[in-house]
């Protein structure tokens, strides 16, 4: 079935042919001299189509994954399926869920494909301790799993030995899930979720004034609320977008948008001063020049 946007430019194409066939008889040069405001209106039309709707419905979309499983033929296997599709950009691979953990913590990453069973700590528990999930497409031998792996809003469940339409299917549903989260993000307001006092809570960008270090903690600001998240300061900024926060020191990231005054020492928000380290100014000015 064909979109609106797909119909109208087959309208605009079909009209378009439809003025010029009537002189398909005469040269080339003719008919093209004749008929380039048409070929113009046409183009015309196909490019405020586009500026008026959103690029990610016209350009490949593509999703940051890895892979986690402790057999090294496993992965591989995988590794071979993600290589070979088009949607797909492997980031890296691990053997275990702690170093998992430790690598998302440098990496956006959109998907992970996750074995369950692994020593130390299985795909569940490495679930468990994430603040922030990407999307989890579950790969294991057994189907046992499958019930509690969607209690785990998991994308899908694929069970090895796994075939190249199965997998495919399952990219699918990743990528229409990641299209539907872009879609709301827009409407509603960017936004990332927290776990804080054992619940989740979703936090607006907009709202966030600094995020402050507090050992293995740490403490987000809002215009209304302070949440204390397990964290480090790492992995935090992981989560934050880019261009929109900066950490000025140690143990700060501020939110520029919040940013009222700043000298050499300090940053004010609101009627708070905030520590500013003295190789990180230069970067402050560039990155308030830049938002």
């Amino acid at each position: 079935m064909l979109n609106w946007v797909q119909k109208y430019l087959l309208l605009l194409y079909i009209t378009t042919l439809f003025r010029i066939k009537n002189d398909s008889f005469k040269s080339v040069n003719i008919v093209l001299k004749k008929h380039l405001n048409d070929v113009s209106w046409f183009l015309t039309e196909f490019f405020v189509l586009l500026s008026i709707t959103k690029p990610k419905y016209y350009f490949a979309m593509t999703l940051n994954c890895v892979v986690v499983d402790d057999s090294a033929i496993q992965r591989l296997s995988i590794v071979k399926l993600i290589e070979n599709h088009k949607a797909l950009n492997l980031i890296s691979e691990y053997s275990s869920a702690l170093e998992t953990k430790n690598g998302l913590n440098h990496h956006k990453v959109d998907l992970i494909f996750l074995d369950i069973e692994m020593p130390v700590l299985n795909g569940f528990e490495l679930l468990d301790v994430l603040n922030n999930k990407p999307q989890i497409i579950f790969v294991t031998g057994k189907t046992e799993y499958a019930f509690k792996a969607f209690n785990y809003d998991a994308t899908d469940f694929l069970q090895k030995p796994i075939t190249r339409d199965r997998f495919n299917q399952a990219v699918d549903k990743a990528i229409e899930q990641h299209k539907l989260k872009l879609d709301y993000t827009e409407a509603e307001g960017e936004h990332i979720f927290v776990k804080s006092n054992l619940k989740k809570r979703k936090v607006y960008v907009k709202d966030i004034k600094w995020i402050e270090a507090l050992g293995d903690y740490v403490k987000l600001v809002t215009d209304d609320t302070s949440l204390v998240v397990l964290s480090t300061m790492k992995a935090f900024e992981q989560e934050l977008p880019e261009g929109r926060f900066l950490r000025i020191h140690k143990s700060y990231i501020v939110n520029l948008d919040k940013v009222d005054r700043f000298n050499s020492k300090n940053v004010e928000v609101g009627s708070f001063e905030i520590p500013l380290s003295r190789n990180k100014k230069t970067l402050l000015v560039d990155a308030l020049n830049n938002i």
